[in-house]
């Protein structure tokens, strides 16, 4: 009984951690500071298909010019420079930008980021085929630049390789085929 009560103890504990997890909180604007700057929630990119093509990625930013445009990039590691948004700042320069599940971003998460490519199976249902490396793991720039002026903002920003719970979601994306790994 008393095990028992240990294991519902233990199990509870574990739940409660594997909800909650150990994430930070989001980053947000400084708005003591006057120039130009960007953030991004989540700031960890995970290199898991399912995981990285079900988040949706925050950009937020503040300095820039009103009426301008912001085009957002991904920078770091030899030959990786991925366009992720692009997005008008507002009267009071600031902006928000998204790479979530529009086409645009499906493409910079699929092509850019897992360097796979996404075709249609029989079903006309999407398919993301691996046929390369991933971008590598580690701390890359997210890039805010300016389409009018020399303003640009950055922050770092985590890859990290996907974790065993998405390991084991894309191998039954694998199964149920909507993830062909040729590599």
């Amino acid at each position: 009984m008393q095990n028992l009560k240990k294991f519902h103890f233990l199990a509870a504990f574990l739940f409660f951690v594997f909800i909650f997890g150990c994430a930070s909180p989001p980053k947000v604007l400084d708005r003591a500071l006057p120039g130009p700057q960007v953030v991004m929630n989540p700031e960890v990119i995970s290199l898991g298909v399912a995981k990285l093509m079900g988040t949706d990625f925050i950009f937020d930013g503040s300095g820039f010019t009103s009426g301008d445009k912001v085009f957002i990039s991904l920078i770091g590691k030899p030959d990786v420079n991925v366009a992720v948004a692009l997005t008008k700042v507002a009267q009071d320069g600031t902006f928000r930008a998204e790479m979530g599940q529009t086409d645009p971003a499906k493409i910079a998460k699929v092509v850019g980021i897992l360097r796979a490519n996404a075709i249609s199976n029989e079903k006309m249902k999407p398919v993301i085929v691996r046929t390369q490396p991933t971008i590598p793991a580690g701390t890359y720039t997210i890039r805010a630049s300016s389409l009018m002026t020399d303003k640009t903002a950055e922050t770092s920003v985590v890859v990290a390789d996907p974790s065993i719970l998405n390991r084991i979601v894309d191998s039954i994306g694998e199964m149920l085929g909507s993830i062909d790994d040729k590599r």
